[in-house]
């Protein structure tokens, strides 16, 4: 390995000399993949995205449904999300393409604050054909300059490792859930940026997580987030009980029988001793420094990664029971499962097998150090299996209806 090792162990020390092989971009911020991306401003773009990026290889387009007559808070957060996708750190540089200038400029804006080189282009007066053959000219100019690129040393300091789980069932609570955690515990006070969130899957633990808060203006600032997401999101609109949405049908197959029950296990995620230091809006980015934040998302595992992507996390971690096979264009997402059967049915799927904690022959602590392993070998340029496998999952949370 071109890293510090990961030694067995226990005392938190032993990771203080971690390091790993990413791009220092032009904000300062260290990057784990070399992305050019093709990002479609709005749902009426992606045809001309996906042709520049047929046309030039070695980048990547974004298709996504979303993008006209969005207003108010929902349209913040949809160019919130954009221009954070753009100003991610695996992304090199990025062309944005729009049906029109205006909107498409003020992406373009947002991403060129973070020093990137960016561009963008609209249809509206110029036709498909025009636009694909300007902006494949200058995809082709943005990834030979990506592909001389080096890489360098980074301290382990420079890492955002974000979490979400999905299709949890017991196992996720008592294995890999509490490996996410012992990462966390493990990592944090070396000065790795931290995120989780799923909001409305924390209902039953709220007053556990309001505690773990750094302090209590930060703990009530959480329980304001998770007091409106039930408000107004979840009682506003559900015409009976979450039966087969929370708990999902698969939660259930897999034995968890309440929402309660599934946010005990979530929460074992941000491990024993780590606080969160702030609670953030979907696709904010933190101002707080280094530290573990919450992210105010929905529990949908595409949603959820592609929001924390756009706050700037490089690499996430994703807890699975039952099997779930998200991943994301531009964020490598590793998957961890402790359950004996979905490493028999679906082992192209699990990248970190955490099974021997449930049969007592491997601890938390080793389970952790495996995850910590891999998390460095990830960031060094290892492919994770939703990567491998082609899994490109990107989701716009979209707040209410258009106009």
């Amino acid at each position: 390995m071109s890293v510090k090792s990961v030694r067995t162990g226990g005392a938190s020390g032993k990771h203080a000399e971690l390091s790993f092989y990413g791009w220092r971009r032009e904000n300062g911020r260290v990057g784990v993949r070399n992305h050019v991306v093709i990002l479609p401003l709005d749902d009426l773009s992606n045809a001309v995205c996906e042709a520049v990026a047929n046309n030039i290889k070695g980048t990547l387009a974004i298709p996504h449904a979303y993008g006209r007559l969005q207003f108010g808070k929902d349209l913040d957060l949809h160019f919130r999300t954009l221009i954070g996708t753009g100003t991610n750190p695996n992304v090199a540089a990025v062309v944005v393409v729009g049906i029109e200038d205006g909107w498409t400029k003020r992406v373009v804006d947002g991403i060129a604050k973070s020093g990137k080189p960016v561009i963008g282009f609209g249809i509206e007066g110029h036709g498909d054909i025009a636009t694909i053959a300007k902006a494949s000219y200058k995809a082709k100019e943005f990834v030979q300059w990506a592909s001389e690129l080096k890489r360098e040393e980074c301290d382990i300091a420079d890492l955002w490792v974000s979490t979400k789980c999905g299709e949890s069932d017991t196992t996720t609570g008592l294995s890999s859930c509490p490996t996410v955690g012992n990462m966390y515990d493990k990592l944090i006070p070396h000065g790795i940026t931290g995120v989780f969130g799923e909001t409305s899957e924390i209902t039953g633990a709220e007053h556990i997580c309001r505690e773990r808060a750094i302090d209590k203006a930060v703990g009530d600032k959480w329980y304001a987030m998770w007091k409106a997401y039930q408000e107004d999101v979840i009682e506003a609109h559900k015409d009976g009980d979450l039966s087969e949405s929370q708990p999902t049908k698969g939660n259930i197959a897999g034995g968890l029988s309440s929402i309660e029950e599934k946010a005990l296990g979530n929460l074992e995620k941000i491990g024993r001793q780590c606080r969160y230091i702030d609670a953030l809006d979907a696709a904010e980015a933190p101002a707080k420094g280094a530290g573990l934040y919450y992210m105010d998302t929905s529990s949908a595992a595409a949603e959820c990664v592609t929001l924390m992507a756009a706050g700037g996390w490089v690499v996430h971690t994703f807890p699975t029971g039952q099997g779930n096979v998200i991943g994301n264009p531009i964020v490598p997402v590793i998957k961890i499962s402790g359950n004996p059967k979905t490493l028999r049915t679906m082992a192209e799927h699990i990248d970190v097998d955490v099974t021997g904690v449930l049969r007592r022959d491997q601890t938390l602590d080793t389970a952790g150090d495996a995850l910590i392993d891999m998390v460095i070998r990830t960031s060094n340029g290892r492919l994770t299996a939703a990567e491998a496998l082609g899994h490109r999952e990107f989701s716009m949370t979209k707040l209410y209806r258009s106009a």
